[in-house]
C-alpha cells in the first residue's frame, strides 16, 4: 500500500490587517506612524504640469501615496482640460476608469452645482451643500471597488468648499487600537447594506451589502463607508453598533490625523480611496466652482522598496 504524504502547510503571508497576526500589525503600525506626512504641507507636491510629470515629481507623488495613501499637487495649469485627470492617472498606473452613471461620456465627472432638471441635480456632489464623510463608490459591489481617485480643481468656490481627508489605514489603526472587535465587526460581509435605488424605470441599482474594511487580493486595505443616516442599513448587532459609534466619534473628533485643505485652481488630490468630506460653499455666479473627478478600479502602481516589513 502506497504511503500518502501529507502536503506541507502553506505559509500564510504576513499581513498587518490580519487580526490574528499581532506581530505584523505592530511592525506596520510603527512604520505607518513614523512615515505619515505630518500635515497638508508635507503632503503637497509642486508640479509644473500634471499631464507630463517629471521623474522627480512622479517620485514625490508616489512617496506621499506610499506613506499616506494620497498626495496633493499644486500646479499653474488652470485650463478646462478634461484629459488632465486621465493623463495624470496613466502616469501613476491608474487606467481603468469607473464610468458611473453620472459621469460625463468620457468617464470623467464635472463636479459643479447642477439644476435638478439635468439628471444630476439633487445628488449631493452636484450641490453646494456639505458632503459628509465617505469613500467613493461605497454602493458598488466588490467587483467594482473604487481603489484610485483624482480630484482636480479648475475653479474653487467663492468661499467654503473645504475638504477633510483621512487616510483610511489610520482609521483602521484607531479602531483596532481601541478594540480589535470593532474591526472584526466592520469586516463582516453584511456589516453595511445600501438599499436598492429606484427610478422611473424600476430598480436602478440593487441592494448592496458588504464589509466596511476588506483586504484585496494584493494585501491592501479597502474601505467602503458613508456617514449618511438615510439610505443605509447597518447590521443589527451590538458589535456593529459599537464599531460604527467608535468610527463616528473618530471622524467627529479632533484627531490630528484628519487633514483639512481647500483646493485652489490647479490643485488636486490623487491617490487611493481615502475617507473624505467637504464643507458647504458659496459660488461666484460668474466663475462657478468646477472640479474634475476621476475614479479608478486600479490602485496606484507603487514602488516596492518602501515597506513596513
Amino acid at each position: 500500500m502506497d504511503t500518502v504524504l501529507a502536503s506541507p502547510p502553506v505559509a500564510r503571508a504576513a499581513s498587518p490587517f490580519d487580526l490574528d497576526d499581532a506581530a505584523s500589525y505592530q511592525r506596520w503600525r510603527a512604520w505607518k506612524l513614523a512615515q505619515r506626512p505630518a500635515g497638508v504641507a508635507a503632503l503637497t507636491v509642486d508640479v509644473a504640469d500634471p499631464r507630463a510629470l517629471s521623474a522627480a515629481e512622479r517620485a514625490a507623488l508616489l512617496d506621499r501615496i506610499q506613506r499616506a495613501n494620497m498626495a496633493l499637487y499644486r500646479s499653474p495649469v488652470i485650463a478646462e482640460d478634461k484629459d488632465l485627470p486621465r493623463a495624470l492617472g496613466a502616469q501613476l498606473g491608474l487606467h481603468r476608469l469607473d464610468a458611473n452613471w453620472l459621469a460625463d461620456e468620457d468617464g470623467i465627472s464635472s463636479i459643479a452645482v447642477s439644476e435638478r432638471t439635468d439628471g444630476r441635480g439633487g445628488f449631493i456632489p452636484y450641490t453646494d451643500r456639505p458632503i459628509r464623510w465617505h469613500t467613493d463608490g461605497y454602493y458598488h459591489p466588490a467587483g467594482r471597488r473604487i481603489r484610485g481617485m483624482i480630484l482636480h480643481c479648475v475653479r474653487p468656490a467663492m468661499s467654503g468648499g473645504i475638504s477633510g481627508l483621512l487616510d483610511h489605514e489610520l482609521a483602521y489603526m484607531a479602531l483596532r487600537d481601541a478594540s480589535p472587535s470593532h474591526v472584526r465587526a466592520l469586516m463582516q460581509p453584511d456589516a453595511m447594506t445600501i438599499p436598492a435605488r429606484a427610478d422611473d424605470d424600476g430598480e436602478a441599482r440593487p441592494a448592496q451589502s458588504g464589509p466596511v474594511f476588506a483586504v484585496d487580493d494584493d494585501g491592501s486595505l479597502h474601505m467602503r463607508y458613508t456617514a449618511r443616516t438615510r439610505s443605509i442599513e447597518w447590521k443589527a448587532d451590538a458589535a456593529t453598533r459599537g464599531a460604527v459609534a467608535a468610527l463616528e466619534a473618530l471622524l467627529a473628533g479632533d484627531t490630528p490625523w484628519i487633514l483639512r485643505t481647500r483646493l485652489d485652481a490647479g490643485m488636486g488630490l490623487v491617490g487611493h480611496n481615502v475617507l473624505h468630506e467637504r464643507s458647504g460653499f458659496s459660488d461666484d455666479p460668474g466663475q462657478p466652482r468646477l472640479l474634475y473627478r476621476a475614479r479608478f478600479l486600479d490602485r496606484v502602481a507603487l514602488p516596492m522598496d518602501c515597506t513596513w516589513r
